[in-house]
């Protein structure tokens, strides 16, 4: 299915030694981009889990936020005091290697990563919830974006085949400007050329003329090209997937062919039609630009 890069899931849980609180929100971003929000004596599963949602996402900037309330934290979290040893020698070489330099504090200390420990049970039960409800949120942050998605391709589809009327539109206005531009090329050589030579020079030169100005209007290759595109999209859009490259290429494609059309038209209705053309356009690339 279409994926919006667009989500929102919030999930919570209680357990033995605390509680936690687990939310995910993205927004379209060119490539994928994690930020993580979380306390810092869970900053040990940071790795793991930065790794379980790249491996359900490609593109967006994804923000994972973290709560963790501890019931005893006296009982759960203990100082790590060889580090802390370690920490303070440290400390003092660099005092006595650069006088005057500021010391560590308590709060530089605790911030260190390690220096906090989490016993092993309570570390386990943390870990296996953590990212139980990273799984959930997970699961229903796809959902999400899947549900956004489909609004997407829904809107999509709904423009492919506007431009696709438009085009159809388009087609016998240029078999008609000629016809026109025939008929007013007549009249205006007529008074001309009907002294001056003979009835095969003056249709050979109408003929003429008429073929340099059919190739001059003609936009067969444009409708073709736009048919194609709006073939392509329309299989890109069933295929589903991470799609929103592709169609942003489209996208530039559709715009050229349309802007190309415009530049050709002699006619009111077809100068209007390509206008239209860009305006859904230009709305489907908005839209796909929130596509993964």
């Amino acid at each position: 299915m279409i994926l919006s890069m667009t989500g929102y899931a919030n999930t919570s849980a209680d357990f033995a030694s605390g509680s936690l609180n687990l939310e995910l929100r993205a927004v379209n971003h060119r490539y994928l981009d994690i930020q993580m929000r979380m306390p810092d004596e869970l900053r040990g599963f940071e790795g793991a889990l930065r790794e379980t949602i790249s491996a359900q996402l490609q593109r967006g900037k994804v923000e994972c936020r973290i709560n963790y309330a501890a019931r005893n934290p006296q009982n759960r979290t203990q100082l790590n005091h060889s580090l802390l040893l370690q920490l303070a020698a440290w400390n003092r070489q660099v005092q006595t290697t650069i006088p005057g330099s500021a010391s560590l504090s308590v709060a530089d200390v605790l911030r260190w990563n390690g220096v906090l420990e989490t016993p092993d049970d309570a570390g386990d039960e943390l870990r296996t919830t953590l990212f139980d409800l990273l799984k959930q949120a997970l699961q229903d942050f796809s959902a999400s974006r899947a549900r956004e998605g489909e609004k997407l391709k829904a809107f999509l589809l709904q423009r492919v085949e506007k431009i696709e009327a438009l085009r159809i539109a388009v087609i016998p206005h240029v078999p008609a400007a000629i016809a026109a531009y025939e008929q007013k090329l007549i009249m205006r050589l007529r008074d001309a050329l009907q002294n001056t030579a003979s009835q095969d020079i003056w249709d050979e030169r109408v003929r003429q003329e008429i073929v340099l100005y059919a190739s001059k209007i003609d936009v067969d290759e444009e409708l073709s090209r736009l048919s194609s595109h709006l073939v392509e999209m329309r299989r890109i859009l069933t295929l589903g997937g991470a799609a929103g490259k592709r169609l942003d290429f489209l996208m530039q494609e559709l715009n050229r062919e349309a802007n190309t059309l415009g530049s050709k038209s002699v006619d009111a209705e077809v100068s209007r039609s390509a206008m239209e053309m860009k305006i859904l356009i230009e709305q489907m690339r908005e839209q796909i630009q929130n596509l993964e």
